[in-house]
């Protein structure tokens, strides 16, 4: 159910089972609305936009990205 221009990266679970995160990717952020659209009657979805550590290194020394 991923609308084209979204990709599933990879998930981890937490120890008690209670909580999944999953990291996707996208440059389309109403693709990621689309998504969660068609899941959120069953997951409650918390959306936190990350950079990899090379990238906040970057960002942190000044470097355009």
């Amino acid at each position: 159910m991923l609308p084209a221009g979204l990709e599933y990266v990879d998930s981890w679970v937490d120890l008690e089972f209670s909580k999944c995160f999953q990291l996707m990717r996208t440059t389309d952020a109403a693709l990621l609305d689309a998504w969660i659209g068609e899941w959120n009657d069953l997951v409650a979805f918390e959306v936190v936009a990350v950079q990899s550590s090379a990238e906040a290194g970057r960002a942190m020394a000044g470097e355009q990205r």
